[in-house]
Order: C-alpha cells, then structure tokens, then sequence
C-alpha cells in the first residue's frame, strides 16, 4: 500500500494509512492571526486567570476557594459545603455533561478548540516554543539539523520553560486542596507532604508531556470525545466546512486572476490550512474525527482569500444543509432551534435552576441524630423513662452560633441538662441528649417524637427539625 503524501507543515504522513492504528508524526504548526485566533486567545487568557489567580483570592480571612481535604470541608466564597452535600457536585456533573451536549449539537467541538485544558496549555506551550526557536520553519530546520551547542542551548532553554510552566501549574492545582499560605511556607523550605510533592510533579509531568511533547497526539489516540461527537451532530451543527463547490477545481494562479477565466475554483492549493492546524489534517477533505474546531484554518484562509481579492468564507463555520441548500447565515440561524437543541437547552435550564434553587433554600444548620444504641432505655431515679441520643449538629456558616435545643412529640417529654449549645465557626460538634418521659405517657413500644434546634442569636430565625424515635419498654 502506497504511502500517503506528506501535510505541509508536518515531517509524517498526513493521515495514518488504513492498517494502522497510530501513526507517530510531528507537527510544526504554522502560527495565524485572525478573528478565531483572538477568541481563543481570549479564552486562554481567562481561563488561566481564573485557574492560577482563585487561589490567591480571600474571603472571610481564608482562602476564596479551598477543597479542603483534610478538613473535609469545601470552601467557595460564601458557602461552605461538607460532604453530606455531594449531591451538588453530581448535579454540577450533569449540568457539564447537558452544556456539553448542547453547545455541540449547536456548533460542532467549541470546547476542544477553545477552552479544553489540552487545547489551551498546547497553545500556551507552542507560543513558547515559537518564541524560543522561531517560527514554524526554523523549528523543522533546528529538529532536522545535527545537535551543537546551538541547538543544545536552544533546546535546554525551551525544555527549562516549559517545565517552569508546568511546576507552576502542578503547584497550583494543589493550592487548590491545600491551603495556598502552608504550600509557600513549605516551598520557601522544600518541605512538602509526600501527597503534595506526588500531585505537584504527577500534575507537572502530564502538563509538560501531553502540551509541550504529544500535543495532538492526546486529541487523536487519547480522548474520547473525539469518538463519540458524531452523536451529538445532524445536518444543522455548524462545523468548519470547506465550500468544495466554490473551491474546486483548485489551483495556483498569479493575484488578482478570475478563477473563472483560468477554470479554477476559487482554492489556491496553497497548503496554509493544514499547516495551521494544531492536528495535521487536511480540512478540504471533508469533516474528520480529528478536527478540534479552532478555526485555524478559517482564519488562515481568509487572510489568503484577501490577498487574492477574493470573497471570504471558502472555509468557514456552515452546516451540512447549508452546504447543500446554498443557506445565509439567516437561514442557518433559524435552524439552531431544533428538536435536540431544544431538549437539551430545556434539560440543561431545568437542572441549572433546580441547582440555583437548592443553593438558595439550602439551610445553613445541619442535624443528624444517633440514638445510643448500648441502652436504648433506662428507668431514672425519680420513675421516668429516659433514653440517650447524640446529636451531630453541623454550623454551615463561617461565625459561632448559639443553638436552643427542645423536643415534643409525647406528653410531658423533656431533655434533661443543658439546652443552650455554643456551635463554633463551620464546624460540626457533637452533642449528648437525654431526653425523659414520664413512665405513663404513653403505650410501651416505640414512639416518634422530634427535636427542634434553633438558632438564638439576634436576627437568625433558622430552625432544624428533625424525627427520631423513643422507647418505652414494657
């Protein structure tokens, strides 16, 4: 079997041949500017703003936002959630999943080509690579030339960036678990925990191999949304599209020239759409699995198409029935709302209001009661029936409380000793109850009664009610 030509811009084959799996290649990825590449850049400055600049964030005089694992605490600005709310982190999960689909069925890979973390740190890694050993020709001349000190010193200084870079970002996904002031006090001393030296080289080493050395190579063979996004598109998902009725028969031709006149398309051959894509292929050959959506190419394009005088748009965001039909963008605006788009949109705004709703009614005092189960009841000294509960009462909320405990549900049913409880700062304390009753109250067996806890302090009505049962023995 014959192989496959060479892509501008990469040393391997363009596509892997057909009995073959995996195919390695590098890629010398041609820079571009352009309306696409300054929205990503976009997102790659907000998206790194945000992932290193949070942790550096305070509020309440800690750390804005700390998972904090050995407290078992979760702290997000004003809230702070502790493990019995794990369901808000799998509500979260399917909000990502719902957006994901939606934004999909809508335009094609937006998350891969603009805000994955592979897609941004690659941007990141090649921006640095370009500024160190050139741009896209001199970096294939340096990787074909012989080793000298030349390319050594180059080579060691692009290597040494990156794994700053990474270190960086290794650390400061664990100042996202540990709190940020500890991690620099063990910094300044090279003493970090063996978990928090293992995260930030663990984290570190995949940033440096999968952004700086395998780059498309996690697109293609390793993730895989790649796999399954043709689920998610029909004929109206607007992905980047080669106008092949405008585009062929291509062919090169001098500036200024009417394709017509020369019985050429309106595509030069030039090559620069695959030399700016960040996975090596060639666009003008149909959809593929591997494209990200970056629109690379569109950008790349454009700028050829003005310098030839010609209309923008030969490759450009279209869908399939655009294609087809000749659509506008009017038309293809007025097909975004569809079936699946619609399901997925009333999906995705059903869950993300249900999530805003539980956070607002969520209550800030927590009670859990554990009766005591080494004696379930006891006749006291003056004749009553008392029984033992320890109450796990949780402050939601990052100042102390004063909480008033009382019971009902029985007739002359008390709790004896203390009924006032001060709850430090976000924090659960354990409290032993002894609720009595007299002997005569009630049939013996088991009976539901509740305990009311409220909070005392002056303006703070929250109240926690909650059922447990008493036990009168025969």
């Amino acid at each position: 079997m014959a192989k496959p030509a060479a892509a501008p811009g990469s040393t391997g084959p363009e596509t892997p041949p057909d009995d073959s799996l995996y195919v390695s290649r590098k890629l010398f990825v041609r820079s571009t500017s352009g309306y696409f590449a300054n929205w990503r850049w976009i997102l790659v400055w907000f998206t790194q703003i945000l992932y290193y600049g949070l942790p550096w964030l305070t509020w309440n005089d800690r750390q804005a936002v700390l998972l904090h694992l050995t407290e078992r605490k979760f702290y997000i600005f004003g809230w702070v959630f502790w493990p019995q709310d794990v369901f808000y982190l799998a509500i979260l999960l399917i909000i990502s999943a719902y957006a994901l689909f939606f934004f999909t069925a809508i335009a094609g890979r937006l998350w891969c080509g603009y805000a994955c973390p592979q897609t941004v740190y690659t941007e990141i890694f090649m921006w640095l690579e370009e500024k160190i050993e050139g741009d896209h020709n001199k970096r294939r001349k340096l990787d074909a030339a012989p080793m000298d000190g030349r390319k050594f010193r180059l080579r060691a200084t692009k290597y040494a960036v990156w794994g700053l870079v990474a270190l960086w970002t290794g650390f400061t996904f664990v100042a996202y678990f540990s709190p940020l002031e500890e991690l620099l006090q063990s910094a300044r001393s090279l003493s970090f925990g063996p978990w928090e030296t293992f995260w930030i080289l663990f984290y570190g080493a995949f940033t440096f191999a999968f952004a700086g050395v395998m780059r498309e190579q996690v697109c293609l063979y390793m993730c895989p949304y790649a796999r399954f996004q043709g689920v998610m598109f029909d004929p109206d998902t607007l992905v980047i599209t080669y106008d092949e009725s405008r585009g062929e028969p291509r062919g090169t031709r001098k500036k200024g020239v009417d394709p017509a006149s020369v019985g050429k398309g309106d595509c030069i051959d030039c090559g620069i759409c695959v030399q700016v894509c960040p996975t090596g292929i060639d666009i003008r050959k149909g959809l593929q699995y591997e494209c990200i959506g970056c629109a690379a190419c569109v950008d790349a394009c454009d700028q050829v198409m003005d310098k030839m005088n010609y209309p923008r748009g030969l490759i450009r965001y279209s869908t399939e029935n655009a294609l087809k039909k000749k659509w506008g963008k009017k038309d293809i605006l007025t097909h975004i709302a569809r079936p699946r788009t619609l399901i997925y949109g009333g999906l995705l705004a059903l869950i993300c209001l249900a999530m805003v709703y539980g956070l607002a009614t969520r209550s800030d005092l927590r009670v859990d009661i554990i009766r005591d189960r080494a004696t379930l009841a006891r006749e006291v000294a003056d004749g009553a029936i008392e029984n033992v509960y320890r109450l796990q009462v949780i402050n939601m909320v990052e100042h102390p409380r004063d909480i008033s405990l009382s019971v009902s549900g029985l007739d002359g049913i008390r709790i004896d000793g203390e009924h006032v409880v001060t709850l430090p700062a976000a924090t659960t304390e354990t409290v032993t109850v002894q609720v009595r009753v007299p002997s005569d109250a009630a049939s013996p067996g088991s009976h539901d009664i509740f305990f009311e806890v409220g909070v005392t302090d002056a303006g703070d009505t929250t109240v926690v009610r909650e059922r447990t049962t008493f036990i009168l023995p025969r």
